[in-house]
């Protein structure tokens, strides 16, 4: 998608419905990120394992909260996820997938229906996308959203709380901005934990083991401009970069941008 097609559609999606949003992602005419669509509303990471790995990797979510708040399990085998909204059904509903084979990137893809399987457990976590609009409500610029790129994502070198397989450093998303803002993007991000909360680390990304802002993992090359300051929030991207460590055989997860839109009110869970 090109960077303007997407601030169109980012645009002309923002007050747009979950349910319409998600009725464009699963007949495939939204493929890309999704920040800025149906804002007022709880967007999710996903994480998808076998059910021999769920109560491990429900653990990994109980102690790194920060990473990694867990705000949906659905049943095993059952790809409908009720408590999130109506008809969600998570094998089409999110707009780019990746899949994981032995913990290595096999395949991105728009639909899992056939490779969803009955032993199969959705985990759905908060994202930081959710507390943006809050933010850009209160004055706090958002790079990303007004040129039209995926946020950057980079590892850091802060270690999560193992739990079984599941270990690794703690992934963060970065948002350039002036130190004023920055003050004020942690008064009201904190009002959001169950989306990450308050950011983790404010100014020089080696304090937190990053090298090059211009070199992320996952996302886009950031826009940096003169006078603005890095801003990093821990990310739900860390759940697959533990998924790397612990290497399942089988696990599927959204492409870092491509989140889940839940019916649930941003500010609904705390």
């Amino acid at each position: 998608m090109a960077m303007r097609d997407f601030e169109d559609q980012s645009n002309n999606l923002s007050e747009a419905s979950p349910a319409h949003v998600r009725g464009l992602i699963r007949r495939g005419d939204i493929t890309g990120q999704t920040g800025g669509m149906a804002f007022g509303y709880m967007q999710g990471n996903l994480a998808i394992l076998p059910s021999d790995l769920a109560l491990d990797f429900a653990r990994y979510c109980q102690r790194n909260p920060k990473p990694c708040p867990l705000v949906g399990i659905s049943e095993t085998g059952d790809p409908m996820l009720r408590t999130l909204g109506e008809d969600i059904d998570i094998r089409s509903d999110i707009s780019s997938y990746n899949v994981y084979r032995d913990g290595e990137l096999a395949d991105t893809v728009t639909d899992i229906t056939e490779l969803w399987r009955d032993d199969l457990v959705a985990f759905v976590l908060g994202c930081s996308f959710s507390f943006e609009e809050a933010l850009q409500a209160g004055g706090v610029p958002l790079r990303h959203l007004e040129v039209g790129y995926v946020v950057p994502m980079y590892r850091s070198n802060i270690q999560t709380v193992p739990a079984g397989p599941f270990h690794g450093p703690t992934v963060v998303s970065m948002r350039p901005m002036p130190m004023t803002e920055a003050i004020r993007a942690v008064e009201i991000t904190a009002r959001f934990p169950m989306m990450h909360g308050k950011p983790v680390h404010i100014g020089d990304p080696a304090g937190i083991g990053i090298g090059d802002l211009n070199d992320p993992v996952w996302g886009d090359v950031p826009d940096i401009r003169e006078g603005e300051v890095p801003v990093f929030w821990a990310c739900g991207v860390t759940p697959q970069a533990a998924v790397m460590a612990a290497k399942p055989a089988f696990c599927i997860t959204h492409k870092p941008g491509s989140m889940l839109i839940t019916d649930l009110p941003s500010g609904s869970v705390t």
